[in-house]
């Protein structure tokens, strides 16, 4: 199986808006080494969902929901595996965050 590490997405996301921060492409599976969320300025919050095979998200999709955020802090969600089509989105509190996700995805 091939395994290749990079960025597999970024975003510096919109406040109060749920946003795409990474999908998994079809026939390949993803091993999430960590989600960064970087806060630019004041304090606020933020939201992580995974949600599995591409579906609508649900309560049972966050990972983190509503969780403070110092000001000009950064956050480290790690050790996550996606399957084919998972979605990972984000939320932010403040149009000052700026959402990260590094891994490698595994197809063969």
């Amino acid at each position: 199986m091939l395994k290749t590490p990079k960025v597999l997405g970024q975003v510096a996301a919109g406040a109060t808006t749920l946003t795409t921060l990474y999908t998994a492409p079809i026939q390949t599976s993803v091993e999430i080494n960590n989600i960064c969320i970087c806060n630019r300025s004041a304090a606020t919050t933020f939201r992580v969902a995974i949600q599995p095979k591409g579906v609508t998200v649900a309560n049972e999709h966050y990972i983190a929901y509503d969780s403070p955020i110092a000001a000009n802090d950064t956050i480290i969600l790690e050790n996550f595996t996606l399957a084919s089509t998972d979605v990972i989105s984000v939320y932010a509190g403040a149009a000052t965050l700026t959402f990260s996700v590094y891994g490698s995805e595994l197809r063969g």
